[in-house]
């Protein structure tokens, strides 16, 4: 009987939805009639599982799931015995330490005698322990934000994305402990044939993900000009050219870095290429 690889994913929620784009975009479809708890992919040798992110590093620690998508932060935070596997480029966060406006903070000691409100003790402890900071840490669930407002802590340590949470209620961003992004995550004894399938997955995960980091680019160049564009492109190997119809003239094909983007567009400018066309990459195998 053909073994599957069980992943667990978030149930509902920014992450989940994320996950499962990149699922698609690797070939994994998922149909999840009346948001049943767990499906099984007819495209892949994968059955998903749907449960609360806190769960999922515990999931895949007792082996309940092979392998599983979570935020960094849930896995330093319960510290399981997992392998962590990809940084997968989405569900980007911190974990911040935040106080009330009016506070005066100029640096760390200034946390020192504070008493802290987090869902992150373990990381806030760590945190506190490494820098010597002298602060006693109120664990809480859910609504950490409004701790200082009701007099139940000095101050806080949270996930922040955008910020507008801590300055709704008042707060403002004092120090960053832990940049986190979703990650996929593995138990460290799986069987043969359970490994070969995660390493497809991989494969498929990073080609998708190298995919999104670039982009292709086709222009046309005057040839005198080609060896002056191949030094200006940061591809992976030689750019392809192809004589034009036009005589003198060529069409040269790359794939380029998208943080280099605008310099290179600029470059490739001044050195004379025209009509250039710039284009997403839907996968990338190398």
């Amino acid at each position: 009987m053909t073994q599957r690889l069980r992943l667990a994913i978030q149930s509902s929620g920014r992450l989940s939805d994320d996950t499962t784009d990149l699922l698609k975009a690797c070939g994994i479809r998922i149909s999840r009639p009346d948001r049943k708890l767990r499906m099984v992919s007819e495209h892949f040798d994968i059955e998903i599982l749907f449960v609360r992110d806190d769960d999922i590093p515990g999931y895949v620690a007792d082996g309940v799931a092979d392998a599983g998508v979570v935020g960094q932060n849930v896995v330093l935070e319960k510290n399981p015995d997992v392998r962590q596997l990809d940084r997968l480029g989405f569900a980007a966060c911190r974990l911040s330490i935040a106080l009330p406006k009016s506070d005066t903070y100029d640096s760390l000691e200034d946390l020192n005698g504070k008493h802290i409100a987090t869902s992150y003790p373990g990381l806030l402890g760590r945190y506190f322990e490494e820098h010597g900071i002298k602060a006693s840490i109120h664990e809480i669930s859910g609504s950490v934000e409004i701790a200082p407002g009701i007099g139940l802590a000095d101050g806080i340590c949270d996930i922040v994305s955008s910020g507008s949470t801590l300055i709704s209620n008042g707060l403002k961003e004092v120090e960053v402990i832990l940049r986190s992004e979703a990650v996929l995550i593995a138990s460290p004894s799986l069987s043969a044939e359970k490994q070969a399938i995660l390493d497809t997955l991989q494969f498929r995960i990073q080609s998708v993900l190298k995919a999104k980091k670039h982009r292709y680019i086709l222009m046309n160049v005057p040839n005198e000009s080609i060896d002056r564009v191949k030094d200006i492109l940061p591809g992976m190997r030689a750019p392809t050219v192809m004589p034009l119809a036009q005589e003198g003239w060529s069409s040269v094909h790359s794939v380029i870095p998208d943080r280099a983007f605008w310099d290179v567009i600029d470059n490739l400018k001044e050195a004379g290429a025209e009509g250039m066309l710039v284009v997403p990459i839907e996968k990338m195998v190398l």
